[in-house]
């Protein structure tokens, strides 16, 4: 379990420090949403570019705390020349990563280097901060243009 953790903390850092696809809007963005937590200050846009089902690319710019600026940074990773289809059921085996008891790894895990995020089951208060991202990235896929609370 140390392992865990510290691997968790190691790439928490690294992604803070040096976030992937970030202060990033796409030239061709065609999918934006807001996303705001009160309660912290976490703020960020996400931006995809959508083509024929696959986010072309994707980027992220706003500020927060480390957690949730790590987590959108694994998430602009992660969904990069993907379908759609595989970002909204990484939104769904994220959420309940972190909201669940779910184990990780195994058969047919789908996380990959996500499951890193289980560390944040360890600190309550900062799901929301880790989800944040995600939430946002969901609603910039459906057009949704209200902005995105976690809280």
């Amino acid at each position: 379990m140390n392992d865990l953790r510290d691997l968790y903390e190691e790439v928490i850092l690294d992604h803070n420090r040096n976030p992937r696809n970030y202060p990033r809007k796409p030239e061709k963005t065609n999918h934006s949403a807001h996303g705001f937590n009160p309660v912290c200050g976490d703020e960020f846009f996400v931006h995809l570019h959508v083509d024929d089902g696959i986010i072309r690319d994707i980027g992220f710019d706003g500020a927060g705390c480390a957690i949730s600026t790590a987590s959108a940074s694994l998430m602009t990773e992660a969904l990069k020349d993907k379908p759609v289809s595989d970002a909204e059921r990484l939104f769904h085996e994220v959420h309940e990563l972190l909201t669940d008891e779910r184990q990780v790894g195994g058969p047919g895990d789908f996380l990959g280097k996500l499951t890193v995020l289980t560390g944040v089951k360890e600190y309550p208060m900062r799901v929301k901060c880790a989800t944040l991202a995600w939430h946002t990235m969901k609603a910039a896929l459906h057009e949704d243009s209200e902005t995105v609370c976690t809280e």
